[in-house]
């Protein structure tokens, strides 16, 4: 006859095996939520972002002068904390989103930490809202914006001054080359050369920007030279079809022009790309068509869950385009149901939507590879 201790730890047993059962009974798809979850382990060491105010999260906050802001409400509402953080976002947008894809917490904003080194394990973000691969030739008296090559400048004082001190040449070159650089800047130049004459009566739009081009090829072989072997490149989106940008053309239509400038300079771009695979030893790529997919969208919204393309959802005026967000403006209530926040950027569902399809879409949008199989190199 068994004991009781024996009796008690049979009837555990058997009341754990019919809890366990009775979970999968109520929710078949419990394994599948389990195992989905266990997947979202830290795939890399660290993630580096460069860029503009598509992937700023709070660099401009630093900026004194700068108008360039997003830090007053209603940015950020549906930020977890509910309070605008200087993304120019009603909430997250990539930099946060391809974080929580490869395990990691968002890297920081440079310029909120750069004193402090406890803060640089994972990575950092040094994009800036208004920043451009070709800097500014009219020097002001206060900087109005971080351009691409400055942000690189400051990667390369972190890696040389203290990745390379503290964890030694080797295991720093090693960290970088495992880490991803995420890069998604260049429609800030194309803005410049649509406001500046002098720019179009020296330049043809082929020849300014390869211009455009050369100059962001010094800058990832900058980067390379400091350890990058796995970049992230957003290509430049349809922004002719920004609500700012509709706003210009009496039937509210895309802006062609812009828009065809805009595919070309990324195809001078993943021409770059493809080249520099095949000149620099271990150098990987991910290109991200922002271009063909903010078009599909525009074209199928529902196909997106979107029901609003054309119109901002925080501004005044017609398309929520005459006045931007400002903490005075009006703002939707389904965020959820429009493809652009202001007048010129997404909103965190249009950008969840695309960091998905960077992290783990088909070639349609990813080429060559996705982020999911680059970090897997």
């Amino acid at each position: 006859m068994p004991t009781s201790s024996a009796m008690a730890s049979t009837i555990q047993s058997v009341f754990f095996f019919f809890f366990f059962f009775l979970s999968f009974v109520v929710c078949g798809n419990c394994f599948t939520l389990f195992s989905e979850a266990a997947s979202v382990r830290v795939r890399v060491p660290a993630m580096y972002v460069f860029g503009d105010s598509l992937v700023d999260v709070g660099n401009n906050n630093f900026l004194g002068f700068s108008p360039a802001k997003a830090n007053f409400y209603p940015n950020g509402i549906d930020f977890p904390t509910g309070k605008p953080t200087g993304r120019f976002c009603n909430g997250k947008n990539p930099a946060d989103f391809l974080a929580e894809k490869v395990g990691l917490p968002t890297a920081p904003s440079y310029l909120s930490i750069m004193n402090n080194r406890t803060k640089l394990k994972n990575g950092l973000n040094f994009a800036s809202g208004g920043a451009t691969i070709i800097p500014p030739s009219n020097h002001t008296l206060f900087k109005l914006s971080i351009s691409f090559p400055e942000q690189v400048a400051s990667y390369e004082s972190v890696y040389n001054n203290v990745l390379a001190k503290e964890l030694g040449a080797n295991e720093a070159k090693t960290r970088a080359s495992k880490s991803l650089f995420v890069i998604e800047i260049g429609s800030n130049d194309i803005f410049g050369y649509l406001q500046s004459s002098n720019l179009r009566q020296i330049y043809s739009p082929s020849r300014y920007f390869h211009l455009v081009s050369t100059n962001f090829e010094n800058q990832l072989k900058r980067l390379y030279e400091n350890g990058a072997r796995k970049l992230v490149v957003i290509g430049v989106g349809a922004i002719g079809c920004t609500p700012a940008m509709r706003l210009k053309n009496m039937t509210e239509g895309c802006n062609s022009e812009i828009n065809g400038w805009a595919f070309e300079y990324n195809q001078q771009l993943l021409s770059l790309l493809k080249r520099l695979k095949n000149e620099l030893f271990g150098f990987h790529f991910s290109y991200f068509d922002g271009f063909s997919i903010m078009l599909t969208s525009i074209q199928t919204p529902t196909s997106f869950g979107f029901s609003e393309v054309k119109a901002a959802c925080c501004g005044f005026g017609k398309l929520k385009a005459e006045v931007g967000c400002t903490p005075r403006a009006s703002f939707c209530s389904n965020r959820e149901k429009h493809l652009f926040w202001d007048k010129y950027h997404p909103t965190q569902q249009a950008h969840h939507i695309f960091s998905d399809l960077i992290f783990s879409g088909p070639q349609t949008y990813t080429f060559p590879i996705n982020v999911q199989t680059l970090i897997a190199i």
